[in-house]
């Protein structure tokens, strides 16, 4: 079921908060979306974007925006930019103002002594390796620390002094005394504080000691009321632990927060980890977060997709708890579904094969008007050059045809779009034998809307004059995974699945009706697909983004499709 916000749809977090509104266990929803300021947001992020900000919108309630910052090591401002103008693309509006979990550092500073003066919690002087050696594992219990047990009074000393710098990294920690017995590992005694000398990007050199996630995240939603904290689905063991957080600090915390898990979103031959992506631009395999081939909304932007096309698919797929995965062909289709009304017609040739018309007369041009949208006529006309040297696409014309092969060939005929029919009369070719030049023949009675137009043939192409276009480029992309990554397979490296023909460059021509775009503005190039002007373009080489073929290969599976 969809999350849109409407009175015909639900689905089980809905149910849950319908209950809490009819118990009295709370009075108006609260919710809010926690994006940790270390990368940009991708595709797998709007599904707990939606959640949060449609479920606040549908109860009337409200969704703080609060950055989860603690860890300086890879927080940048230009991500929380990012961040901010990822979420207004997408129509979401946040509750004035934006939070930090940084604003709350003292906040839980003030909780860790409390808890240290209640025996809560202990500072503790084994290694890393040797606190993974004392937790256990899924079937044996943990061991107590020899710290453990350490005296208030040296926990609070030993605590101050970490807060002041005098121990290194890595030399202690502040953990929560729980269990170590305890069948979920989360509970047995988990770090709440460690030493790091980073400059945070918000607080500076203030701190030398940041908050771990699992301890200052309940902290956050329960000092922001939050009534509803809707997270993933590999967060439900942790629920446990964050009711525990904010039980032993309700004196010192006014909320009250209800975790609810979803399942992630998972889709075929994408890459869903941050950490990846990150890697993949630190690499240089992608020009940057933005390059369109990632999963990026930045980079979804630039390619071409819209806001609308984006949220029609987190709806379609909407909310559910069983871990599940989405086919890649769906997201095309709701980008397809939403640019088929909008994007005007232009005619463009990524693989150009010259065609000469011998029978056409020397000098002669022809002005032809077509349509910019054969299903939206108020969108109006262009004027497209005819002339006797033209451009087709290489794979529109084979010297001998294959069966059921209906565009060019010797002897035969095709419609040129908006023009003429032509004939194939003969072919250059190169030493290698690849055809670099073919000569037609052209029926001059048969221009479109002419009385010889009626004349049908079975194929039409598309095509541009090879003396009136613009030189562009064309970058064609396919999912940057050549297969898709199974389940328990993200461990494993990752950079040996990646596809090395995710890009292929294209030089080609275009009608010089295109001359005036501006980055970011989508076309249909006919039968190509759609295609945004990139940022990247020139005035001698415009660049154009491939955003989504025009075949639509999950109408089978979805009903409504109105596209071929």
């Amino acid at each position: 079921m969809g999350m849109e916000a409407s009175a015909k749809k639900t689905n089980f977090i809905w149910d849950f908060i319908n209950e809490d509104l009819e118990s009295g266990r709370c009075q108006q929803v609260q919710t809010r979306f926690p994006p940790e300021p270390n990368g940009y947001l991708h595709i797998g992020h709007c599904k707990a974007m939606a959640a949060d900000f449609v479920t606040a919108e549908h109860y009337g309630g409200k969704c703080n925006l609060r950055f989860d910052d603690t860890n300086p090591e890879k927080e940048e401002t230009e991500y929380v930019d990012g961040i901010m103008e990822d979420i207004r693309w997408l129509g979401f509006r946040w509750s004035e103002p934006v939070h930090f979990a940084s604003e709350y550092y003292q906040a839980c500073y003030d909780i860790a002594v409390d808890w240290v003066k209640r025996g809560l919690a202990y500072v503790d002087n084994l290694s890393p390796e040797e606190v993974r050696a004392y937790r256990g594992t899924l079937t044996e219990p943990g061991k107590n620390s020899p710290y453990r047990e350490r005296s208030i009074e040296e926990n609070l000393r030993l605590f101050e002094e970490m807060k002041a710098g005098k121990h290194p990294e890595g030399s202690m920690i502040l953990r929560m005394k729980i269990d170590m017995a305890s069948p979920n590992m989360n509970m047995r005694d988990p770090a709440m504080y460690r030493i790091l000398f980073r400059e945070h990007h918000r607080t500076g050199k203030q701190w030398c000691i940041y908050p771990m996630y699992d301890f200052s995240h309940p902290i956050g939603d329960a000092l922001e009321c939050v009534t509803h904290s809707l997270c993933s689905l590999e967060y439900e063991d942790h629920r446990v632990l964050y009711d525990w957080v904010v039980e032993h600090s309700k004196a010192m915390l006014p909320g009250r927060p209800r975790q609810i898990e979803f399942s992630r979103l998972n889709i075929t031959r994408t890459i869903m980890s941050k950490r990846y992506l990150r890697m993949m631009v630190e690499k240089g395999i992608v020009a940057g977060w933005d390059d369109p081939r990632m999963p990026t909304l930045c980079a979804m932007r630039r390619r071409g997709y819209t806001p609308e096309a984006v949220r029609d698919f987190i709806d379609r797929i909407g909310l559910a708890k069983a871990d599940s995965e989405v086919d890649f062909a769906l997201l095309e289709h709701c980008v397809r579904n939403s640019l088929s009304e909008t994007a005007p017609r232009a005619m463009a040739v990524l693989r150009p094969l010259k065609v000469v018309l011998d029978n056409w007369p020397e000098g002669k041009t022809d002005e032809l008007p077509v349509e910019n949208h054969p299903g939206h006529p108020e969108m109006g006309e262009r004027t497209v050059i005819f002339t006797k040297e033209l451009y087709i696409e290489q794979e529109d014309f084979m010297e001998v045809p294959a069966r059921k092969y209906f565009r060019l060939f010797i002897g035969g005929e095709v419609r040129l779009k908006g023009a003429y029919i032509i004939k194939g009369e003969s072919c250059e070719n190169d030493a290698e034998g690849n055809v670099t030049c073919v000569h037609c023949s052209v029926d001059l009675s048969s221009r479109n809307g002419s009385e010889g137009a009626l004349r049908k043939v079975k194929g039409t192409l598309h095509w541009v004059s090879a003396t009136e276009s613009l030189k562009m480029e064309a970058r064609v992309f396919e999912p940057l995974l050549e297969e898709q990554i199974l389940e328990g397979e993200e461990r494993r490296d990752f950079l040996d699945m990646l596809n090395p023909n995710s890009l292929e460059v294209c030089h080609g021509f275009m009608e010089k009706s295109l001359a005036d775009t501006k980055a970011g503005d989508t076309y249909q190039f006919l039968r190509m697909g759609y295609f945004c002007k990139d940022k990247e373009s020139t005035a001698e080489l415009p660049v154009f983004n491939h955003t989504v073929g025009l075949r639509d290969t999950f109408k089978k599976v979805v009903k409504g499709s109105n596209n071929g």
